[in-house]
């Protein structure tokens, strides 16, 4: 259920039903938009019927049940979209977000020249693998926590803030340390132990589509970490697995209105998880910004002949610039910010 206070509602008034609300057993989130504010209540559905009654204080405009099953998610709830600030780069607002970088972290040499040349063609963020779930046990796993400490010189170096996939609850902690977003990989989307540690994180969360992942999963997944009380969130539509093989996935583009419609919660789109091929990259990015996204994320390698991982899907430097510099005219039609 949901709590909407009246305009003109004071601290006072919002602290006074909050606090009546925790007295019945509930945990309550607040959401403050220009006029009203909404007080989210979360807990065991077979009491909420005793809340009804909190619609007889003054301050209080209505009770109303959330029909969607992820509550903290969902615009009723949260009726404005979600923007939040990452080391000074906007989310969620007119400003669009781009994370480029490798795939994998493999040498300081590879990822400086990236992430220099991902920074002078516009990138907001450096995105790469430190810790990289593979099909293959034989594959290339990652640099690990050596790969966390060469983002971290990058981030130095360049200013963008890191985002960097974590695998293990036991792994937040030191992935944390080195990164200022923290990525749930399509494989982990419903792994609840690792979405209710990285809730407690109090890190920026970018939280991919899992491939065989509904949208409904897709959003009870960030329900965990909204209500493990972290509110900075961000959707990745990185591709759905269907019959098609012309392509790696399907990047399902269908999902960006749809969660625009039912979820307050910035979304990006991945064409280089998406498609698979580095041709398919560049329209399936401005494809994306078209159907509303709040950014891209883009693999980015400065030789992908001779990448460890995802090399065919990889943009080389000089064509990501080339994008970069396509996908400005786009936004400014779509009044939006590049």
């Amino acid at each position: 259920m949901i709590i909407v206070m009246k305009p003109g509602s004071t601290d006072a008034d919002i602290e006074e039903v909050s606090r009546r609300v925790r007295a019945f057993g509930f945990k309550t989130h607040l959401s403050r938009g220009e006029v009203r504010t909404i007080v989210g209540v979360v807990g065991d559905d077979r009491g909420k019927e005793q809340l009804l009654a909190l619609q007889s204080l003054e301050c209080v405009e209505s009770v109303v049940r959330i029909l969607q099953p992820f509550k903290l998610a969902s615009r009723e709830a949260h009726p404005e979209d979600t923007q939040f600030q990452v080391h000074g780069v906007p989310v969620g607002g007119k400003q669009i977000v781009v994370m480029a970088g490798p795939c994998s972290v493999e040498s300081r040499e590879q990822l400086m020249e990236v992430a220099t040349k991902a920074k002078a063609a516009g990138a907001t963020f450096l995105r790469g693998g430190a810790f990289k779930p593979r099909t293959s046990p034989y594959a290339f796993q990652g640099l690990e926590e050596e790969g966390l400490k060469l983002l971290a010189d990058a981030r130095k170096a360049t200013g963008l803030p890191v985002v960097t996939e974590v695998m293990q609850p036991d792994k937040v902690d030191v992935v944390a340390e080195y990164a200022d977003m923290l990525q749930i990989g399509a494989r982990n989307v419903q792994n609840f132990s690792l979405l209710k540690r990285v809730a407690e994180s109090g890190k920026p969360v970018l939280l991919k589509r899992g491939m065989s992942t509904t949208i409904q999963e897709w959003l009870l997944s960030a329900e965990y970490l909204l209500a493990g009380g972290n509110p900075r969130v961000i959707l990745c539509e990185r591709g759905i697995r269907t019959f098609e093989t012309a392509t790696r996935f399907t990047l399902d583009l269908n999902a960006v209105p749809v969660i625009k419609k039912l979820s307050h919660l910035p979304v990006i789109v991945d064409p280089s998880h998406g498609t698979g091929h580095w041709e398919y990259v560049a329209a399936m990015a401005r494809a994306g910004l078209a159907a509303g996204a709040d950014g891209l994320m883009i693999e980015v390698h400065n030789k992908p002949e001779e990448a460890l991982s995802d090399g065919p899907q990889s943009l080389k430097p000089d064509r990501f610039k080339k994008l970069m510099d396509e996908l400005r005219p786009l936004a400014q039609i779509l009044g939006r910010i590049l």
